[in-house]
């Protein structure tokens, strides 16, 4: 088996320990991290988030020790700052209008183009990058996995409440996200070299200066031989990082054992994918997505359990097995979203989600 490296980039909140708001002091955390981070510490468009990447990791162990060492400097930086870190898909209370904008020609480019579209994407997310051989290979990969992206969605949904309501939703982010251009699960292509005349049509056509701004929920890395998932709200455990990023790892690793053993797995078409997408965004793991092949709605701890018998043949191989068996921690306890949701029907108050949020955002680093 070829080895899947993975790299894993979350993003995250920058708290005032008082109001519980977000505040625009993101520059001093990654101005302080700059010396031990260096590139794995970053701005965002807004200058309430932070963002921090992984150095390539070989397994699923390596990355464990990655996440928790950055989730433990940052944290650390911003409490120097008086601040503190949370990790959700969106900020329960405060209002994108009043978030400053970091200064970047790159960024200023982009709320040119894109108005209050650009402005309002206050949103947080999970990406991470599992490498691949080769781009034909991540191609037919990547069709395949579509399939499987609501199924991972669903257990990473942690963004109930925007702008100080409960959206009924329990990922309001992709709501947000899909005012974007390019977003959402990408269609099939038949082959790289189809998927990068895509790309270079849009470049000539000035509709995008290069590949980064295709924001789908997977793509194929236009400059590193990666998949790139990017369907996740950011969630608050590092140990529910993890199992995502595991049970990213596997999937790519066995659709590419069924393709080396001359198997497929049967691709769906984005318009169906869509449907379920929707009902992970709405429901999460307490609805049903469809089981196309079957024809029917079927409880998402159904599918699952599915997924996990799709995938066990190779988590040993990638050594992963105690990672992915925490999809069955989630399904007890509830996704980001189910224990926010907890929290304010316990006490009626957003300020006390936030601060349910930022201690969730350290459970498991002492």
């Amino acid at each position: 088996m070829p080895v899947f490296t993975l790299g894993i980039e979350e993003e995250f909140q920058t708290i005032d320990p008082v109001t519980r708001e977000l505040r625009s002091h993101m520059s001093k955390i990654v101005e302080g991290g700059q010396i031990t981070l260096q590139e794995r510490v970053k701005a965002e468009m807004h200058q309430a988030v932070v963002e921090v990447g992984t150095n390539i990791c070989t397994n699923i162990h390596e990355a464990r020790e990655e996440v928790t060492y950055l989730r433990k400097m940052v944290l650390d930086l911003a409490d120097k700052q008086n601040l503190k870190i949370a990790a959700a898909g969106t900020h329960p209370i405060s209002d994108w209008q009043d978030q400053l904008i970091t200064d970047n020609e790159r960024y200023d480019k982009l709320i040119d183009e894109m108005r209050d579209v650009a402005r309002s994407n206050l949103i947080f997310g999970l990406h991470v990058h599992v490498g691949i051989e080769n781009r034909n290979d991540g191609l037919q990969i990547m069709n395949a996995v579509r399939y499987f992206l609501p199924h991972i969605y669903a257990l990473s949904t942690n963004s109930p409440f925007w702008c100080g309501r409960n959206t009924g939703f329990k990922s309001y982010r992709s709501k947000v996200f899909d005012k974007f251009p390019r977003t959402g699960i990408p269609d099939y292509f038949s082959s790289a070299a189809e998927y990068d005349d895509y790309i270079n049509l849009l470049v000539k056509t000035n509709c995008i200066d290069n590949g980064k701004k295709i924001w789908w929920d997977i793509r194929l890395h236009p400059f590193f031989n990666t998949i790139e998932f990017r369907i996740c709200d950011v969630p608050m455990r590092v140990d529910e990082t993890i199992c995502l990023a595991a049970v990213m790892q596997a999937l790519v690793a066995k659709i590419h054992k069924l393709h080396s053993q001359n198997l497929n797995f049967r691709p769906y078409r984005r318009i169906l994918i869509n449907e379920n997408k929707w009902r992970a965004a709405r429901y999460g793991i307490e609805g049903k997505l469809i089981d196309f092949g079957k024809q029917q709605e079927v409880p998402y701890h159904t599918l699952a359990q599915e997924l996990l018998d799709f995938i066990d043949d190779v988590v040993d191989e990638l050594g992963s097995r105690k990672e992915i068996e925490y999809v069955k921690t989630i399904l007890e306890m509830g996704t980001g979203a189910d224990r926010q949701l907890a929290v304010f029907r316990q006490t009626n108050d957003l300020k006390r989600v936030v601060d349910y949020i930022v201690e969730e955002t350290s459970h498991g680093l002492l």
